[in-house]
């Protein structure tokens, strides 16, 4: 099964005879099967219409749209729904139990903030000499890992132990990157340099992951742990690639080491940030060659929950962050 990406203006998009066709200015007809197709992926100014969703739907392929401007903005077209409410109905319990969120929280965090620390050590040794906002950063990020370790249930707290070990590692990471990016902490809406404009472009398509699996599982994607409930957003997706974030961050500076993204493909704008075309394209080939692990690390985690919400099994829930995806 494959990723569909679409991003080029004043392109049609169709489904005929069970296949997703695809017509635009200045290229040849395409024309894919839909049995090939796990998901599409949308920039830009692309034409379509609610026949085609409903086949998309029916045919089990989802849809994510991406704003031209802004990689922060997307909506979600998920497909077919899970059959087993038992599960939804564990999990919004589990959602109102303060002390099985309270592990949950602490399994995310714990993982996250342990791959941050990983990462600093490795980029430490690799540029060598005395680099002391990431010696500090991974000092920092050790406290935070012990601390997390001993908190309590209080999710305020949790997050807040996060925030300083965020603060620290993203500093870490400025020391390591040239000047010449631009980057000196995490920054978005819009992102203001080239490495939060890949950042947030990583971040919102592991979302759209995320929150796929989450629904494949049985699961609902808007209803969290960490993160509250909130209007229109996955905030499950948003728990689950908590972990996967400084993986995401680690494969972004092996692109910027390797060229792979330049700075000549990006621009600024009023409206920030953003990768052009050349760059997004360079983007999307490497991310889709890097996904397919944490893809599958994705779906199996939330099978995984979505066992333990269906049969209150709360101890699951404070194991499954610490395999490696």
């Amino acid at each position: 099964m494959a990723t569909v990406i679409v991003d080029r203006a004043e392109t049609a998009l169709t489904v005929e005879g069970g296949a997703l066709v695809v017509r635009g200015e200045g290229c040849s007809r395409r024309s894919i099967p839909l049995n090939l197709i796990d998901r599409l992926v949308l920039q830009g100014n692309v034409a379509l219409n609610s026949g085609m969703l409903a086949a998309l739907g029916e045919a089990g392929v989802a849809v994510v749209c991406l704003s031209a401007r802004s990689s922060q903005r997307q909506a979600l077209v998920l497909g077919g729904r899970h059959n087993e409410a038992a599960i939804r109905l564990g999990q919004y319990r589990w959602a109102t139990d303060a002390q099985r969120r309270g592990v949950w929280c602490r399994a995310v965090l714990g993982a996250k903030v342990r791959r941050q620390q990983n990462n600093l050590k490795q980029w430490l040794e690799r540029r060598g000499g005395d680099q002391a906002p990431v010696r500090r950063g991974v000092m920092a990020l050790a406290e935070g890992q012990a601390t997390l370790a001993t908190a309590g249930d209080n999710i305020a707290v949790l997050m807040g132990i996060e925030g300083a070990a965020a603060r620290a590692y993203f500093a870490g990471m400025a020391a390591i990157l040239p000047d010449t990016l631009g980057f000196t902490g995490r920054n978005r809406r819009p992102p203001k340099d080239p490495v939060n404009a890949c950042l947030s472009l990583s971040y919102t398509l592991l979302h759209a992951e995320a929150a796929l699996a989450a629904q494949g599982a049985g699961l609902d994607p808007l209803l969290g742990g960490l993160h509250r409930p909130a209007f229109g957003r996955e905030s499950l997706a948003s728990d689950l690639i908590e972990p996967l974030r400084p993986l995401a961050d680690a494969w972004l500076l092996e692109q910027l080491r390797l060229r792979t993204l330049r700075p000549e493909d990006f621009e600024h704008t009023g409206q920030g940030c953003r990768l052009r075309k050349a760059g997004r394209e360079r983007f999307y080939q490497s991310f889709e060659s890097w996904l397919p692990g944490k893809r599958r690390w994705l779906r199996r985690q939330s099978r995984l929950l979505a066992r333990a919400f269906k049969t209150e099994a709360s101890p699951d829930l404070a194991q499954w962050p610490e395999e490696e995806p």
